[in-house]
């Protein structure tokens, strides 16, 4: 049987890109019959190493002064156990391992693979291990606008070794035009977005944390970044104007902190309402066909990261999901996706092609 391997990121309690794994993963056993596995990337440069140990050490000691951080960690590793199949071969920038060489395909993505701010993502993120190997891109993500001019030349060089790309942002594809020759970049739907509520419901599980709130409703707060008060105080108006519970799920203080990717499924698709600054959030909002605000991100010190966000508003017509910068409005609260629906099976249809180009 065909092995493909997946490449991505796999550190980190992000509930988007443990999603987004899964979602690649199982579209891929859905559709083709092949072994699929994700490998662990172990690439660390010399700073990168000094840097991951004092910050693990710091975490480790934050977690023991709070007990919902600790059982976050718990449950985002419960979630890895069970649901994603990890490689017993591990990749990296400086080494190779000729077992690569058994697989059928490798699929570089979703998430931000490519975002040259991460010491990590280099030549491995871009599978560029040996020569004439089937490497392609699925939705994979630079993150930012632009690359680094200190990696450009290196990118160029892994880019060209690809055998099919394909982007998750439409500023992707002009960053690849840009240090490539290539015309053949295709924009194409976040895995996420490849599977229905039914497979998603699958893996969902009740948060126990809902049962101790005292209210029927709630609006779901998921920020990534900063909330200022501004808009706190205007999400706090509509949760007393409907009646709303407020569930800050990035809140280390809060027993919602503890939640896993299998909660946060969950949690969206029940909510009265999301307010978010999160991509993937916004995502399984559309699924779950729940009405949802999406803020721009604030984040002092990092470079702006919503080309993501700008491409699925735009490409699903969801310029009414934006936050005005003054209020929610009644609009924001009102939701109709027929049209975006439309659109989510077209897309489908592209990304099945894609990658059934790639699989033979």
């Amino acid at each position: 049987m065909k092995k493909v391997g997946i490449i991505t990121i796999t550190n980190g309690n992000n509930y988007g890109n443990r999603l987004q794994n899964y979602g690649l993963q199982k579209y891929i056993q859905n559709n083709y019959i092949c072994n699929v596995e994700t490998f662990i990337n172990n690439s660390n440069t010399l700073q990168g190493i000094v840097k991951k140990i004092s910050f693990g050490k710091e975490k480790i000691k934050k977690e023991e002064k709070n007990v919902h951080q600790k059982k976050r960690v718990l449950n985002f590793n419960t979630f890895n156990n069970e649901y994603i199949k990890f490689s017993n071969i591990k990749i990296g920038n400086y080494k190779k391992n000729k077992k690569l060489k058994d697989f059928h395909l490798l699929i570089c993505g979703s998430d931000q693979i490519w975002n040259s701010s991460y010491k990590e993502n280099d030549r491995a993120n871009f599978g560029y291990f040996y020569k004439n190997q089937n490497v392609i891109s699925y939705s994979a993500s630079f993150g930012i606008n632009d690359v680094k001019k200190s990696k450009q030349n290196k990118y160029k060089k892994y880019l060209d070794n690809l055998k099919y790309i394909s982007v998750r942002e439409n500023i992707g594809k002009k960053i690849v035009n840009k240090l490539t020759t290539r015309e053949d970049v295709e924009v194409l739907i976040d895995p996420t977005l490849l599977l229905g509520t039914d497979e998603w419901d699958e893996i969902s599980k009740k948060p126990k944390q809902l049962n101790e709130i005292k209210k029927n409703k709630y609006i779901l707060n998921y920020f990534l970044g900063n909330i200022s008060n501004e808009r706190q105080k205007e999400i706090e108006k509509i949760a007393e104007k409907y009646d709303c519970e407020i569930i800050n799920l990035m809140n280390k203080e809060s027993e919602f902190y503890e939640c896993g990717p299998s909660e946060f499924l969950y949690l969206e698709k029940n909510a009265f309402l999301i307010c978010t600054d999160s991509f993937h959030s916004c995502v399984f909002a559309l699924i779950y066909n729940r009405p949802f605000v999406v803020f721009d991100r604030e984040q002092n010190g990092i470079q702006s990261m919503n080309s993501r966000i700008d491409t699925l508003i735009e490409k699903f017509k969801l310029e009414n999901r934006k936050y005005n910068g003054k209020k929610i409005t009644e609009e924001n609260i009102r939701h109709n996706y027929d049209k975006a629906y439309e659109i989510l099976e077209k897309e489908r249809k592209k990304s099945k092609k894609f990658l059934d180009k790639a699989f033979n």
